[in-house]
């Protein structure tokens, strides 16, 4: 058996540019789950508030965990260049195109489901 552990996603709006996304372990998902959590209780409760600014800091949080998604996943990106530079996880964050940074995360995150037979597990 040969593992790989990460897999390649071809990108659906930037033809020639590709992901690659780690694959989900024990390890990776206790160090994920480490990450997000005290963010993601925080998110729940200022997405419920009222105030424009509870809003605001929502978004600021849903934007700070997408990032950590990328940061934690995506591997390498080919086939991309950034003002001249090949990019980078880190360089799709910040100067990419923002397109393809949410298209990035989404990949991760469905890299992190579970898939219907293990959830019946």
């Amino acid at each position: 058996m040969n593992y790989e552990s990460c897999t390649r996603i071809e990108s659906k709006i930037a033809p020639g540019v590709r992901f690659v996304v780690a694959k989900m372990s024990f390890t990776r998902r206790m160090d994920l789950i480490g990450r997000i959590r005290e963010l993601s209780l925080k998110f729940d409760f200022l997405k419920a508030g009222e105030s424009g600014e509870d809003k605001l800091d929502a978004a600021l949080l849903s934007a700070e965990i997408d990032r950590l998604y990328v940061n934690w996943g995506l591997q390498e990106v080919t086939g991309l260049e950034v003002d001249g530079m090949r990019a980078t996880p880190e360089l799709l964050a910040t100067s990419g195109p923002e397109d393809l940074f949410r298209e990035a995360v989404a990949a991760i995150k469905a890299e992190c489901a579970l898939s219907e037979s293990e959830r019946k597990n």
